[in-house]
């Protein structure tokens, strides 16, 4: 019943294009959101931020998504997917909260039956008055400049902080509310720079688009650089050094070589095992890997905690071949990472036990 949510987002988005009672933008991240805020905000409305901040069951939409209603019935992005959209924003319209504000979708079953919420799923929700530019101004800036921080909203003072998140942690820390406080994590945009731009870096950056990051591809090749053609993932200028250098990657980066030339590869490796990027990855088999790594420790004295953060052969070992079933491989470990989970690991450690 998954899909149902989707489709009922789409049947909204179609209802209200014909009626013209909302004005919808359905957009992803969480600058977008607070930009359409800032939006409504400087056109004289009154906007409400809603969170997920606790979920039961199935539930189609994560802990920390958001959601923005502005008080002429414009609203960015989604909380459930389409499930309970209609009825919140027709409330919010209506009568946006002026303090914090907890709500629940999916308490019986009638409310999971009427709204559609898969497998007994329930959304716990908070919701949240803005009234002026400086409550996103902060966030909006932050979030520019690449930084991540997290934003605590106490219920019983109503008071709002905002603090910087400074260490990079291999566990990365996830949204939570403890009845009192809400802490949600705020961050930019996923980025994925691909070496290489042939047809598996093709799959991969079409995949990971629509997975919500920032692409671009570094390929110094002439010949792979005329039939690169997706243009929504752009080609970088340099040698792939140059390149993860110029990248500055941060800890919602990834970079990944695919070109299967160590000349191309190595160079870009080099640098970005030295980064704060979350995933590095190299694509080969576990012969080619293990040889590189015997270079780099070799050659550039590199250490094993370092070596450690290569992920080679790139991706989760699902038997992939062609160039979609390895891009697959590829973005679903970058997924699980996202999530706090590392499958590799627990394979590894399953095959030591069986050993």
């Amino acid at each position: 019943m998954g899909g149902l949510c989707a489709l009922k987002l789409a049947l909204l988005v179609r209802a209200c294009d014909k009626s013209h009672r909302y004005n919808i933008v359905m957009l992803d991240t969480q600058l977008e959101v607070l930009q359409g805020i800032r939006s409504a905000l400087e056109a004289g409305q009154k906007a409400t931020l809603v969170s997920v901040i606790k979920t039961w069951g199935n539930a189609p939409r994560p802990v920390g998504a958001l959601l923005a209603v502005a008080s002429n019935g414009r609203f960015w992005g989604s909380v459930s997917g389409g499930c309970v959209e209609d009825d919140l924003i027709g409330k919010l319209i209506e009568q946006p909260v002026d303090t914090p504000e907890l709500a629940i979708y999916g308490e019986t079953d009638e409310e999971r039956q009427r709204f559609g919420l898969p497998c007994g799923g329930t959304l716990e929700l908070l919701l949240e008055p803005l009234r002026t530019t400086d409550d996103v101004d902060p966030l909006i800036k932050a979030l520019d400049e690449r930084e991540i921080f997290i934003r605590e909203t106490c219920l019983e003072t109503r008071k709002v902080t905002v603090s910087a998140l400074t260490e990079v942690s291999k566990t990365p820390p996830v949204p939570e509310f403890d009845g009192k406080v809400w802490r949600n994590i705020f961050g930019p945009a996923w980025r994925l720079l691909i070496i290489g731009a042939g047809q598996t870096s093709r799959y991969l950056a079409d995949m990971a688009m629509g997975m919500g990051y920032s692409v671009s591809i570094s390929d110094p090749r002439p010949e792979y650089r005329l039939g690169w053609d997706l243009p929504a993932a752009p080609l970088l200028e340099g040698y792939p050094d140059d390149v993860v250098t110029a990248f500055n990657p941060d800890a919602r980066t990834a970079i990944v070589a695919l070109t299967h030339d160590p000349r191309l590869d190595d160079a870009a490796l080099l640098t970005a095992l030295y980064s704060n990027a979350f995933y590095v990855g190299a694509l080969g088999s576990i012969r080619t890997n293990n040889k590189r790594r015997e270079r780099f420790r070799e050659h550039f004295d590199f250490d094993d905690q370092t070596l450690d953060k290569l992920h080679g052969p790139v991706g989760l070992p699902i038997g992939s071949k062609s160039p979609p079933e390895i891009a697959l491989a590829v973005l679903a470990e970058l997924t699980a990472l996202r999530n706090g989970v590392d499958l590799r690991a627990r394979l590894d450690n399953a095959a030591t036990l069986v050993d």
